[in-house]
């Protein structure tokens, strides 16, 4: 299955990742799709700095919704 996520879809990561300085809950941007499931994400703070730029897979994020979701449609 394909992942559901693409270009500049907005995520929270999902698990904890000292190595890289970030760590669950926070809130980057894909900014480059590398392969089905492998993408780049920037971490910017409120000022719109980067403070990391790393490459995650689909299991280590999540995406955030700001709008309600029709029933069935995450499917």
């Amino acid at each position: 299955m394909n992942s559901p996520l693409k270009l500049l879809d907005v995520i929270a990561l999902v698990e904890n990742l000292p190595e890289l300085g970030v760590y669950r809950g926070q809130v980057g941007t894909i900014v480059e799709v590398y392969d089905p499931g492998v993408f780049e994400v920037e971490f910017s703070d409120m000022q719109g700095r980067t403070y990391a730029l790393e490459t995650l897979t689909d299991k280590q994020v999540m995406l955030l919704h700001h709008q309600p979701i029709a029933e069935g449609a995450l499917l």
